[in-house]
């Protein structure tokens, strides 16, 4: 078990290291003024061709916009059920412990997600409402691809019957991989702001499954 740990976290910390060496080069790597009001956007090579195959589509970007939410509910459902075990339970220490670490890595998505609304690495390929808003990561993907998984896990736990799990599942993860699809699509971000959402993701969900294992094998010790 303790092999297992190691290998998570070191899995954890080479995705965290590859995000952060991916950001880096955004800001060095072939920057070209090929965004709205000449605004530049790194490895204009890959994301400008990419740009001009996918046009702006203002119907796929509402919708994805509109469905995010379904991820938030599902956050909030996960944070009422806390509310409702520390209710009962009269204690912080006593409400699960995956809920507990759940909620931190909630919280954890959202600082990473207002410390990029407020650094820009590169602006959005269209105008929205005539303003050029910041792009990189891609929130919506961020958003979708931490929940989702993350929920996957808990419901591994909560859903004792397998065929509602394989339906849940499969149900979640072809909703992820449209929202994904979707914003790339819609022409709404660089090609290279879906990849960086893609890692960072990743990243932080291992983060979040190493620290989860980590605390069951100790309390299973």
């Amino acid at each position: 078990m303790k092999k297992r740990n190691r290998i998570n976290f070191a899995i954890t910390g080479g995705l965290l290291i590859l995000f952060v060496i991916y950001t880096v080069a955004l800001l060095y790597i072939d920057i070209r003024p090929i965004g709205p009001e000449n605004s530049e956007v790194a490895f204009a090579a890959i994301n400008e061709p990419i740009k001009n195959l996918f046009s702006f589509n203002m119907f796929l970007y509402e919708i994805t916009d509109l469905l995010e939410f379904i991820a938030i509910f599902i956050a909030l459902g996960f944070g009422v059920l806390g509310l409702v075990q520390l209710i009962k339970r009269k204690s912080l220490l006593r409400v699960d412990s995956n809920i507990l670490v759940l909620g931190g890595f909630y919280l954890l998505v959202i600082a990473v997600y207002i410390y990029f609304e407020h650094n820009f690495v590169n602006h959005r390929p269209v105008l929205i409402d005539n303003v050029l808003e910041a792009s990189y990561p891609s929130s919506t993907t961020m958003l979708v691809m931490c929940v989702m998984p993350t929920a996957m896990m808990q419901f591994h736990r909560l859903i004792q019957n397998k065929m509602v799990r394989k339906i849940v599942n499969i149900i979640m993860g072809v909703f992820t991989i449209f929202m994904v699809a979707g914003r790339l699509i819609s022409g709404v971000h660089w090609f290279t702001d879906i990849i960086g959402s893609i890692l960072l993701s990743s990243a932080l969900v291992m983060l979040y499954y190493s620290v989860s294992v980590y605390i069951e094998s100790k309390r299973s010790q």
